[in-house]
């Protein structure tokens, strides 16, 4: 079933990438999520009204919050998939992050109303009807719920949507919650303890703690979120794979929403080539990037001095004072502007967030090495933090 659900929502032969393939899913995957919810919501409900359950009554409300997840999650596509226009020139894609704090947001209210009632029916209980359909209704729940699970993970993960991720993980904790209704409904009817108000309780918790989860895992992207570690290696991964570009920094990736990423990128080579095929490799990289990845890259082109062996030679004594200060400090940028009474090194310092409160004190130290050999150098740096710069591109081949 799992299997034939995939299938018939993303076909073998789909381009998981391509934008039309993607709105497809998610509409698709929007709209088994409202059939199947709706159903599970119809049949919970009579159950809990007919047995006076206020857990099951819960449950039931729950899938209702997720068949209107389903239902925004659907607009949230729709709406993403439309063309880039005058007003938005990146387009619309951002509305599935939207969609999915919409989702959230509703998660959220429904878990809140139901902790209050649960707490009313702790504080005056009521005797619960048992029957075989309560046990059905539920059991029913649970595999429905598995399968939506596995198809929305296998989908989420297929075409990388935090809505169908978040949909999957939402499932995932109802068979949890619908589990512990079930068990807690046998339990008083094995037992005569009337556990229903605090079962219920407990399905609002679980309820909030999928809601607030998933508001985080859809503001972040909102907010401006560090570029995905992965999607830094791919772009660059095509800077290296040029032996002409030396060095590489400042890598800044701005993100409208699943295939919608803008990057752009600094790329050292050396000056001695011709600016001409520089300019051409630069062009060739930038629609590498965009062809296989679906990112549209700007490389701005560093020409860097590489025959010059004083400025060798003191870049690496900079880098070597640094190491031993931090090991995960880099530079970059370097150039030596000489004078008639000293000379300047000019070059961008990269330090990790908890460092920048240090700046100076890092500055006096690097200045206190250097001049132990030479009083002639003078040091002129700007500092950068490695929000921009992370490890996995600070390595800079000379």
């Amino acid at each position: 079933m799992i299997q034939f659900l995939t299938n018939r929502i993303l076909p073998e032969n789909s381009d998981p990438n391509d934008l039309t393939v993607r709105s497809k899913v998610g509409k698709r995957s929007g709209i088994l999520g409202i059939l199947a919810n709706a159903l599970l919501f119809a049949g919970k409900m009579i159950v809990g009204t007919v047995s006076g359950s206020v857990s099951i009554t819960a449950d039931a409300m729950n899938n209702l919050s997720d068949a209107s997840s389903a239902i925004v999650t659907f607009i949230g596509f729709k709406l993403a998939e439309k063309p880039a226009d005058e007003n938005h020139p990146y387009g619309h894609a951002r509305f599935e992050y939207l969609s999915g704090l919409a989702v959230a947001a509703m998660i959220v209210v429904i878990g809140f109303e139901l902790a209050k009632s649960s707490f009313q029916k702790i504080l005056h209980p009521q005797q619960v009807l048992f029957s075989g359909a309560l046990v059905v209704v539920l059991l029913m729940s649970i595999g429905v719920k598995m399968i939506l699970a596995a198809v929305n993970r296998r989908l989420g993960r297929a075409i990388d949507s935090t809505p169908l991720l978040a949909a999957a993980a939402d499932s995932r904790n109802d068979c949890i919650s619908t589990g512990v209704v079930l068990l807690s409904a046998v339990f008083a009817h094995l037992t005569h303890i009337n556990v229903d108000g605090y079962t219920g309780f407990l399905v609002a918790l679980f309820i909030l703690h999928s809601g607030a989860s998933m508001a985080k895992d859809t503001i972040s992207p909102l907010l401006g979120e560090a570029a995905d570690p992965e999607l830094q290696r791919t772009i660059v991964d095509a800077l290296r794979s040029n032996d002409k570009i030396l060095g590489y920094h400042d890598l800044m990736v701005h993100d409208y929403g699943p295939g919608q990423r803008f990057a752009s990128v600094h790329a050292e080579m050396d000056m001695r080539e011709d600016v001409l095929q520089c300019h051409t490799i630069i062009d060739d990289v930038e629609r590498q990037v965009l062809d296989r990845y679906g990112i549209h890259l700007v490389i701005h082109y560093d020409p860097v001095v590489t025959n010059d062996k004083e400025l060798n030679r003191m870049r690496q004594s900079v880098d070597k004072v640094l190491k031993s200060i931090d090991p995960r400090i880099s530079i970059h940028d370097f150039r030596m502007v000489r004078g008639d009474t000293h000379t300047n090194l000019i070059f961008d310092m990269i330090i990790p967030y908890e460092l920048s409160d240090r700046r100076q004190q890092i500055k006096r130290q690097l200045d206190t090495a250097i001049n132990l050999t030479d009083t002639r150098y003078y040091t002129v740096i700007t500092f950068d933090t490695g929000g921009f710069n992370p490890e996995v591109i600070w390595d800079e081949r000379k």
